[in-house]
């Protein structure tokens, strides 16, 4: 799926873009997560409820949603960098990888995490942006993109390894999986080379 991007613009006007996208995604974070805090953590509730049909709504607000200020500066730095990188590719496909990625973590948590757990927090989205830049460069065929997946595979592969491992029953592990297979999935439904037209013959 080729990216739709404004020929008037420049590199640098994509780059405004993403940078705008991405630090006004993060200071919605902060200003949920306050708003959490001062409702009594009244928005915790709306997170993933495993295989409750009432609670569906945690498969789309999950990733807008944190236990803390510490856990939404944990994911706020990688989500800046990461959907950054992925938003230069384009808005519209950005979103709709993002949005891609929020549902397969959403429902995929929903139906695998434990009984008696409450999911929230954009970590799953996270490790889908990681996957999803990591790939797309070399589905791309684009070696520029493809060294800014190396790059970041080099800087965040060891905690991303760890992050997918179940060590740790307090962390969605499954969610983290989840959301790397996604992003991966992406990477080759949208990062695939535009198919030239043909050439008429007459």
């Amino acid at each position: 799926m080729s990216t739709t991007v404004d020929p008037g613009w420049t590199q640098l006007d994509r780059a405004k873009a993403a940078g705008k996208l991405m630090a006004g995604w993060v200071a919605l974070l902060w200003l949920i997560e306050l708003v959490d805090l001062a409702t009594g953590h009244a928005l915790d509730g709306y997170g993933i409820t495993p295989r409750d049909p009432d609670h569906l709504i945690g498969v789309v607000a999950h990733p807008f949603l944190h236990f803390g200020f510490g856990h939404v500066a944990s994911n706020s730095l990688p989500l800046l960098v990461l959907g950054f990188i992925a938003a230069l590719g384009g808005i519209r496909r950005f979103l709709a990888v993002s949005t891609l990625i929020i549902l397969a973590v959403g429902v995929g948590s929903w139906l695998t995490a434990p009984p008696n757990t409450l999911g929230a927090g954009a970590s799953g989205l996270v490790f889908g942006l990681f996957g999803y830049v990591v790939v797309r460069g070399f589905v791309e065929r684009k070696p520029l993109n493809a060294v800014v997946g190396v790059g970041v595979a080099a800087v965040w592969g060891s905690s991303i390894f760890l992050g997918v491992l179940p060590t740790d029953s307090g962390v969605g592990w499954y969610a983290h999986l989840i959301g790397l297979a996604a992003g991966v999935l992406t990477a080759f439904r949208h990062g695939r080379p535009a198919t030239p037209a043909p050439t008429p013959v007459r």
